[in-house]
Formats: structure tokens, sequence, C-alpha cells
């Protein structure tokens, strides 16, 4: 058993915070050249992929209906939600690292470990999968005779192993970081030509949706769907016949049906956070991270929901495939069209390919520059002024993977990561808003704003002296009757109800998923368990509606705190918890492997780790966002000046 000191000098090496207030958010040795314009197109591209041309067939006909447009709907939603948190941290900390970083800042270095090293994976599977598709639906256009002699002369027979090696999928990865590897104002420009020819090929579909479309097709009767089972099945008699396609109508699989389909739909919008991990490339990073976030989601939105109602118009929802654009043509007897659509789906895989295999190298970098991951990783090429190793090492691993292994089992490992992200993220945001003083990097000295801020300062000396006597001891009175400011205190008591509500959230969710047959049979004790869950949930979000939440303003802030995180981490949580037991072994297996580069590597050459020991042996907890009390502002330095020397000189330590 491990002594007292080294157990706790352990820990706080795992707790320990990214200090970025000594950083100034405008210094990269990354190309500062991307604008507002190349994010909105890096986000639509990356989102609104292969997805627009297939999934809405597929959850149309077995899940939705034409009520997919609802799902869109509610799916965009929960999407949202998401997407809101990424922007306020990317207006926060406009650093390279997406979630990774907004979780080192917040919640410390071991779970910032385990997002990043997630989201190497989701990003890694996603460009695999993606470059695959490319392959098969190019090989489909020329009648499957790339696919025909890879099988005669390439065949594998292994267990997990692909069919046959996807040459030209590697030849695409390779293709892709190589053109990354060049700058990324080149991938910018290319991406913008793919998203623009991609968007003009889906406004066609829509208006040829509408022009040709049936509203007949949303009003089909049960009567009918009954006699077409009948037939599909061979019956003699429509007697004591269920229809197979629903109820009819436009939600003939009910609105559980609907929610069904929003929960596959929601898997749609994945993608966006690629803007994030722009921090250090884009002009003016506070404002057009969080424009490009919101406007991508919207836009992908408008498109699924324009394209799905244009599709189920077109064509009964109950004869749509896999591929069901072409097919829709073909129904209303505009066949050469699907030569358009082809078009517009290679482009969508080739956006999304490119928003897959972009922020790989870039979250490889952030993690290697703070020590977690090798530090040749780290290296930025000064021609191009991109992480070039990262990149070409990201690439190579891809392109194995596509070559070699059948992706559909691990497609499912996508979604962890992701998803951890987006809860972490969302957990992240609820942390931070209770902070008592938030500072991301030393403001250059002016006379005025010293006078200003020291006026503010005093106004909150007393009171907050009073907050401190009052609060030295918990107490029931405290946590429902807060100080009107925030404190250590509080921010202790909002960090303990965030981690309460995690677990809340995860009970439900385990409840509703595998207990819903005791809950629908309106067994007592589901019902009990169902009720307390539902109850204790809405009173931490209550609870910490309670607290005082910091008044530090930022160009974009999550609106409705905590109302709107909560149910971001309700939503992402319950989904995770519907993926298979499979996916959490393998999930489990990448993960192990994980720890073993962490505990073997990444936790003794940690950036932040040497920062904070100095000369000392023993890891103290670094703070990740400079925590002040206003009485402590009150005796700072006024030598501004003289503050930035020794902020310049812990920057330029190294480890």
């Amino acid at each position: 058993m491990l002594p007292c000191g080294p157990a706790l000098s352990f820990v706080r090496c795992l707790v320990r915070k990214k200090n970025v207030s000594g950083e100034s958010l405008e210094d990269s040795k990354l190309c500062r050249c991307l604008s507002t314009m190349d994010l909105l197109a890096l986000g639509v591209g990356s989102t609104l992929g292969a997805g627009v041309y297939v999934l809405t067939g597929e959850v149309a006909k077995s899940e939705s209906g034409p009520s997919i447009v609802v799902s869109f709907l509610i799916a965009a939603l929960a999407s949202v939600m998401a997407g809101l948190c990424y922007a306020e941290f990317g207006a926060r900390v406009p650093k390279t690292g997406s979630a990774y970083l907004y979780t080192y800042v917040t919640v410390g270095e071991l779970w910032a470990f385990i997002t990043g090293w997630n989201l190497i994976l989701a990003y890694v599977i996603g460009t695999s999968s993606v470059a695959r598709a490319w392959s098969s639906t190019f090989d489909e256009l020329l009648g499957k005779q790339i696919s025909h002699i890879f099988r005669t002369y390439f065949k594998i027979n292994y267990s997990g192993l692909a069919e046959y090696p996807d040459f030209f999928a590697v030849f695409l990865v390779l293709l892709l970081a190589g053109l990354l590897s060049f700058g990324v104002k080149e991938s910018a420009r290319v991406n913008k030509i793919f998203t623009a020819i991609n968007i003009l090929v889906l406004l066609f579909v829509m208006i040829s949706g509408f022009v040709k479309g049936d509203a007949d097709n949303w009003k089909i009767s049960e009567e009918y769907l009954i006699n077409l089972t009948a037939v599909t099945k061979n019956c003699s008699s429509y007697e004591n016949v269920t229809s197979i396609y629903g109820s009819g109508g436009f939600m003939p699989y009910g609105f559980s049906g609907t929610l069904a389909g929003a929960a596959t739909c929601f898997y749609a919008f994945v993608g966006f956070d690629c803007i994030a991990t722009t921090g250090e490339e884009v002009k003016n990073p506070q404002k057009a991270i969080p424009f490009g976030i919101v406007v991508s989601l919207l836009v992908c939105f408008l498109a699924y929901f324009g394209v799905s109602a244009a599709l189920t118009l077109m064509m009964p929802y109950y004869l749509l495939d896999e591929n069901p654009l072409p097919a829709a043509f073909e129904y209303v007897g505009w066949g050469p069209a699907k030569y358009v659509v082809a078009a517009g789906s290679l482009c969508a895989l080739s956006t999304s390919l490119l928003g897959s295999i972009f922020p790989l190298p870039r979250v490889i970098y952030a993690m290697a520059k703070d020590g977690l991951l090798f530090k040749c990783l780290a290296q930025i090429n000064s021609k191009t002024k991109t992480p070039l190793v990262a990149t070409l090492s990201s690439g190579a691993v891809a392109a194995i993977m596509a070559f070699l292994f059948d992706l559909k089992a691990l497609v499912d490992m996508m979604s962890v990561g992701t998803l951890l992200a987006y809860s972490l993220v969302a957990t992240c945001v609820l942390i931070l808003r209770y902070q008592p003083s938030l500072s991301y990097e030393q403001p250059k000295y002016s006379p005025e704003k010293a006078a200003l801020a020291a006026s503010e300062r005093e106004s909150a000396v007393s009171e907050s002296q009073i907050n401190m006597i009052q609060e030295k001891h918990f107490s029931l009175q405290a946590l429902i009757n807060p100080s009107s400011l925030p404190t250590e205190q509080t921010a202790t008591t909002v960090s303990f109800l965030v981690g309460l509500l995690a677990c809340l959230v995860c009970g439900l969710s385990v409840l509703t998923t595998y207990m819903n047959h005791s809950i629908a049979n309106l067994e007592l004790w589901s019902i009990g368990l169902l009720a307390g869950f539902m109850t204790s949930f809405i009173v931490t979000i209550l609870l910490i509606q309670r607290q005082p939440q910091n008044r530090h303003k930022v160009a974009f802030m999550v609106p409705l705190v905590p109302f709107l995180p909560s149910l971001s981490i309700l939503v992402n949580i319950y989904l995770m918890v519907q993926l298979s037991g499979d996916t959490w072994i393998r999930f489990s297996l990448w993960m192990a492997l994980g720890f073993l580069i962490y505990f073997a590597y990444g936790i003794r050459h940690s950036l932040e780790g040497h920062r904070s020991n100095g000369d000392d042996e023993s890891c103290s907890e670094n703070s990740g966002l400079q925590e002040k009390n206003p009485v402590e502002e009150v005796d700072e330095p006024e030598n501004a000046n003289e503050s930035d020397q020794f902020l310049a000189h812990e920057r330029t330590s190294e480890c």
C-alpha cells in the first residue's frame, strides 16, 4: 500500500490542470490563415457527408416514415446543445485541441488524456471508413469492376480483416494526408470547392422533390399498407394481416418511431467539432469558431430537412432503400439525374474524408505538445506551418486500417469517442461557469483599465469577506441561499453536484434502456426507481442553478445554463448506453493501450507536471484556469510589466 504522501502526489498528478493564463492566445506556431468562411465550409463539409445520401432512406423506411423531417429536427436540437458548449469554449480558449484542451483546463489531465485518446480513435476509424465508402461508391459507378479484380487476385480469408485489401482507399487517405501537409490554406480551398458542389446537388434534389413530389405520399392509408403486406407475404387472405410498414400517415411507426429515428439521425450531425481544432489557425478565433459551429449546424439541418422532405414526397417511404436518391429519380422518371446525385455523393464523401483527417493530427499535436504523447509528434514544419509528423503518421495509420480491416464492427467505437467528448465539454461548461474568477491571458497594462478593475474589485471585497466568513463550513442554508458572488465553496459545491448529475444520468439511462419492459408493465419497483432518478436529476439541476455564476463575459456564451448543458449530458450518455457490449469490450482494449502509454510516458513527461514541480520531485495540482479571490486581487503588483516578465519566463520553460 502506498504511503499517504506519494499516493496524494500521484492523485494530484492525475487531476492537475493545464494553465493557459500565462499564454498569449494570439501566439501560435501554426499558420493563422483560415477565414470564417473556411471554417463554415469545413464544418458543413465534414458534417453534411454521405449520410444525407444514404441515412435518409434507411431511417424513413424502417423507423420514421415521412416524419423523418421531425426526427432530423429533434436530432438537430440535441446536436445544437453540444455545439453551443463547443462554441463557448472556442470563444474562451481558442487554442488547438478541441475537447481534449477544454477538458484539460477544467477537470484535469487524466480525463483530458482519455478524451484525446478516444478522439484519435474516432477520427482514425472515421477516416478509414469514409475512405472505403468513397472507394465503394466509385466502384459502383464503374460496375463493381475494381472490387471484382481485388476479390479475384487479392482475396483475404481471415476473420476481422476485410474481404480484400482496398488499394484505392489507401491512395485516397495518403493523397489527403499529403495535401494537408502542404498547408491548411490549400486544403481549405479544395474543401470549399467540394462543399459548394455538394450543396448545389442537394439544392437540385430539394427543388426536384418539391416539383415532382406528391403530398399523398405523406397520407398513405393503413388499409393500403395491409393489402401491400399481404401481397408481399403471399397471403391468401387479408384477414389477421398486420402491416410491416406501420400504420400509414405522417407517423406510420408512431411517435416512438420518430424518436428512434432521431437517435439514429443524431449521428448525422457529428463532425462540427473539427472546427474547434482550428483555434490556432483561424483569424479572430474567438468570434469565428462560435459562428462557424452554430451556422454550420443550421445549414446542415436545413439540408437534411429539405432532402428528407423531398425524398418522401417523391417516393412512398416503404419503397426506399439504402441508395434512395437514384431510386427516387428513377421512380419519377428522371433517371439521368442519378449521375448528378453520384457526383454530389462523391463530393460529400470527399469533404467528409477531409473533415475526418483534418482534426486528427491537430489533436495528436496538442497532446504531444503537452507531453502526454511522444514529443516528436509535436514538430511543426517551418515552411508549411503544419504538424507534419503528426499528419503523416496519422495518415499512415488510417491508410493501414482502410487497407486491411473490416471496419463495420469498429464504426460504433467512433460513437464512444464522440459522445464522451460531447459529454465532457458540456460538463466543463457547467463547472467553468461557476468558478470564482477566470483568467486566460495576462492583459497588457493600462492605467485606465487598472483603475476600472480596481474600483470593481473594491466593490466586491466587502461582500466577499463576509461570504468567506459565513461559508467556512458547509450548510444546507448556504446550498439553497448562496452568496451573490461565486466563491471557492460555491465552486466546489457545483463540481460535486455536476458529478452527482452525471451519476444520476448514468443510472437513469441504464434503467430506461435495460428495464424498459418493467417500466412499460408499470412494475412498482421500476416506477419508483424512475421517479427517484427523475426527481433527483431535476433537484440537482435546480441546486446548480441556485449557485452564483461568474460574471466574466466572452464573445459567445451558452444560454440557459445549467439546463442546456445538463440536457446535452443526458442525451449523450443515453446514446452511449445504447451501444453494444462488444463495442465496450473493444473500447476497453483501446483504453488499456492508452493507459499504458500515459502511465509509462505521459505522466512523467507532462509539461504541466514540469511547470508545477520546479526543483521539487512531488507533483502539485496546477489550476487550469487561474482562480483568484477578490480579496487577493487587491494585493496584485501594480507593475504589470514585471508580472509579464515572470509569465514569459514561465512560458518558455522547457520540460
